[in-house]
């Protein structure tokens, strides 16, 4: 079985590691030279190089010549897994048994946009990996691989990520033997249910210390490393937190209102919230506040 991989982000590179580990025929791999908006992006091409695998830059994988490169390799399958645009017809129909394509959530829920990033924000207490066969639409073809992680209260975004890598990782050898043997599951989604996720903006990423404690440290453990991090505005000025810890609860605090800042040990900052405080740990705000202003 042939196959081209395609992918440029760090979770591609786990799992065309762990294809070549099991020595999955890999005829070619498609990547990316660089990226303006992948903060995990991963260029494939030297790790291809280091196996002897033949490796293409694309920056359209739709286009004559990507698609005139994976005919002349004649693969049975493309996988893809991580790429950031849509795939069209034509390199969809290219290899007889299609294109198997990635989305960390259980699918037919939560199709769409920063997977990782809105479970983790909205407090879900699960998530998982689904490796689907891709279709014209965003994630709803047929599923051929899932299974699910847990998200602690502790979990972040790199934490999340890496159990998405490990879990995938297991996945994999699995359903290489069975496309390999042509004995494959095939279970086809309702495309009326489940939820899609819209794209985030840097507005989402802003702290409102309205919120809950909970809620607040969700997003940003959501929003922490590999990612871009939540942010607090100060003067029309974005300063990012890249940790938090939650503070107390107390009757003391229950007549103060959100933002304020409550004390300040060394370099952490305890913000009053919607409904007790919360510890800015980590965070690049150049001078501290004083006591008693907002944030």
């Amino acid at each position: 079985m042939k196959i081209i991989f395609i992918g440029s982000v760090e979770f591609s590179a786990k799992t065309l590691e762990k294809l070549i580990d099991i020595d999955a025929n890999i005829v070619g791999v498609i990547t990316k030279e660089s990226s303006a908006f992948n903060s995990d992006f991963k260029n494939l091409k030297p790790l291809a190089m280091l196996h002897g695998i033949p490796a293409l830059y694309s920056n359209d994988i739709n286009s004559e010549e990507t698609l005139l490169w994976i005919r002349k390799l004649k693969p049975d399958i493309l996988m893809c897994f991580g790429w950031s645009n849509l795939i069209k017809k034509e390199v969809l129909e290219v290899a007889r048994m299609g294109v198997v394509g990635f989305h960390p959530a259980l699918l037919p829920n939560n199709r769409g946009r920063h997977p990782l990033i809105w479970a983790k924000a909205l407090g879900l207490e699960k998530s998982g990996n689904t490796f689907f066969f891709m279709d014209e639409g965003a994630d709803t073809g047929d599923i051929l691989s899932q299974k699910s992680f847990k998200i602690k209260k502790e979990d972040d975004a790199s934490s999340l990520y890496q159990k998405m890598v490990d879990l995938a990782i297991i996945q994999i050898p699995e359903f290489h033997d069975q496309l390999k043997s042509g004995n494959y599951p095939r279970t086809s989604q309702d495309k009326n249910a489940g939820n899609t996720w819209r794209k985030r903006s840097i507005k989402d990423g802003l702290i409102d210390f309205r919120l809950s404690t909970r809620q607040i440290c969700n997003l940003v453990r959501a929003l922490t490393k590999p990612y871009v991090g939540a942010h607090i505005a100060i003067k029309k000025k974005n300063y990012v937190v890249w940790k938090v810890e939650e503070g107390e609860t107390e009757a003391s605090v229950i007549n103060i209102e959100p933002g304020k800042v409550l004390s300040i040990v060394e370099n952490k900052i305890e913000v009053k919230t919607g409904d007790g405080s919360v510890w800015l740990v980590n965070h690049e705000l150049k001078a501290l506040p004083k006591i008693g202003t907002y944030l």
